[in-house]
């Protein structure tokens, strides 16, 4: 199982090219996942006009499930890691796709630099 970013699910989606080699065989291979907070984000992104995704949430869900991408909720254990998480990331989102991380013992199909300064496993 590995957790998929924001950005991973929109190249997914979108840009599939944009996917590293170790990513491609990932997503081919291995169970995924994405955290509720990505869902949230694009939703977001979306309603202040930063990010122009022709699928509304239900819809994206939708995707995430014909896709076998399984949807991460968001656990008190989750939230009990993120009140003492390191401030290295400052995004909200991706920092709760940590302590999910974190606390599951999962790791994340990611290009963000910063993500890998944390006791994390992730893949690029």
């Amino acid at each position: 199982m590995y957790i998929i970013d924001t950005h991973i699910l929109l190249w997914l989606l979108s840009e599939p090219d944009k996917l590293s080699e170790p990513a491609r065989k990932i997503v081919q291979e291995a169970d995924l996942c994405i955290s509720m907070a990505s869902l949230w984000e694009i939703a977001i992104k979306q309603s202040n006009g930063k990010l122009d995704l022709p699928f509304s949430p239900e819809e994206l869900h939708a995707i995430c499930i014909d896709r076998d991408i399984h949807i991460k909720q968001i656990m008190p254990s989750h939230l009990n890691l993120l009140r003492n998480l390191p401030k290295i990331h400052n995004d909200p989102f991706d920092r709760l796709t940590i302590c999910q991380s974190l606390a599951e013992n999962i790791p994340i199909l990611t290009h963000d630099g910063k993500i890998p300064l944390y006791p994390v496993k992730t893949v690029w």
